[in-house]
């Protein structure tokens, strides 16, 4: 027999939708709903897995949430858990300052609230003492770490610690009671469960640190299946961790190539073909693809000019293969150069090829990065991170903007190839 539990965090309930990109009403309702199946998921599994307890770190809601929809939900899945006799463990993150819901809903005595001081809670079960260790803070910032807040291990039990945070740091995460993996190593107990990073990480050492990630993606730049953490904790304190599928829907890059595609229909059977594939490995219910195009062919004017037609026509193949969306089209693709074509030279493919000789002077560039700098200067700081954070990250799009540009212009003055 074995104590166990499940790890999640960050399930940032009913979070608004994210990407501009959901032209379709159903695909922005199912993402728009995700993170509420995926919770129930969560819940699901606890009660399948018989599990003694639920261990929420951080980010439960997602910033000043006052629906009392989301109010309504979240306690009718607490409720499942009481009655079923898993005890709920929480703490307050970063979002979870924000909100408002968790101070005006009340909870099951099943459900542990840890608040702005450090707290102990044991629990027994399976012939193991459990002590979980919990630190919530009332503000969205916590500029130090929180590790010296945390009280000892106990004696005789196994810890369990959990804290949200940023760790040493994290790509497109806030710092937020920064702390090393060797201090929380070094602090006694047998496992940290932690929140805020949205990636799954797992660090070995003394301890047992896991950072589940979050259970549903948001967007495309939370992609790949995600997950949850159940946990096993041995009358000899040994710990053990597997990982369990929690996302409903999933959010993948697809890559095509269509080099040497020259009629229409080619390019959508190979869409489809990478629909497909990509479908067949993955685990979510839902596919949520983003697309993109590369290669050289002859089609790229094409595909380029009529690209309404071609992103309806590959979320018909979305369609057609099945649990499958179409989030957006990306295009990356080159035509043949002058002379590689049947038929000799074309007028449109020597002006391209002109364009990019202008567009790869310095002269030009010149006036393209003094055009995209006042552009950025013009917009409200929250905007201003589309051409990159430093010199380096302007100059690759520029590069990208000025070698994609000459295509689209190309595109739209040739009068053929449409299929």
């Amino acid at each position: 027999m074995a104590f166990r539990f499940i790890h999640t965090a960050d399930i940032h309930l009913d979070s608004p939708l994210r990407s501009l990109a959901l032209r379709s009403p159903e695909l922005a309702e199912l993402v728009g709903d995700a993170s509420r199946q995926a919770f129930t998921a969560i819940v699901d599994l606890c009660l399948a897995e018989g599990v003694d307890a639920l261990v929420i770190a951080g980010d439960l809601y997602d910033g000043d949430q006052t629906s009392m929809k989301t109010a309504r939900f979240l306690a009718s899945q607490m409720t499942r858990l009481h009655e079923a006799g898993v005890r709920v463990y929480l703490i307050r993150g970063n979002h979870d300052a924000m909100s408002r819901i968790t101070k005006q809903l009340e909870l099951p005595d099943t459900v542990t609230i840890f608040g702005g001081r450090s707290q102990s809670v044991i629990q027994s079960g399976a012939g193991v003492d459990v002590a979980f260790h919990g630190l919530g803070f009332a503000s969205p910032k916590a500029p130090e770490s929180l590790l010296p807040k945390y009280a000892g291990p106990q004696e005789g039990a196994a810890n369990i610690g959990i804290m949200h945070t940023s760790l040493a740091g994290s790509p497109g995460h806030d710092v937020y009671a920064p702390c090393s993996v060797a201090d929380l190593h070094g602090h006694g107990f047998d496992y940290w469960a932690l929140g805020h990073i949205h990636v799954r990480q797992v660090y070995s050492g003394a301890s047992t640190l896991v950072m589940p990630g979050i259970p549903q993606g948001r967007d495309i730049n939370e992609a790949g299946e995600k997950s949850v953490t159940l946990v096993s904790i041995r009358d000899d304190r040994s710990i053990e961790i597997e990982e369990r599928l929690t996302s409903v829907a999933q959010f993948e890059r697809v890559s095509i190539d269509l080099t040497g595609a020259s009629e229409w229909s080619e390019a959508i059977v190979r869409i489809r073909a990478g629909l497909e594939q990509s479908r067949e490995v993955t685990r979510s219910r839902y596919l949520v693809a983003r697309l993109g195009l590369m290669g050289t062919s002859a089609l790229s004017w094409s595909l380029i000019r009529d690209r309404d037609l071609l992103v309806a026509e590959a979320e018909q193949a979305a369609e057609q293969v099945g649990n499958s969306w179409v989030e957006k089209v990306e295009l990356a693709l080159s035509t043949p150069g002058i002379g590689d074509l049947e038929g000799g030279a074309d007028p449109t493919l020597e002006l391209a090829q002109s364009m990019r000789d202008n567009a790869g002077s310095e002269a030009f560039r010149s006036e393209a990065r003094e055009f995209v700098l006042k552009t950025i200067a013009d917009l409200p700081p929250d905007a201003r991170g589309f051409a990159g954070k430093d010199e380096a990250g302007l100059e690759l799009f520029l590069d990208d903007v000025l070698a994609r540009g000459v295509d689209v212009v190309a595109a739209k003055l040739k009068a053929g190839g449409m299929r």
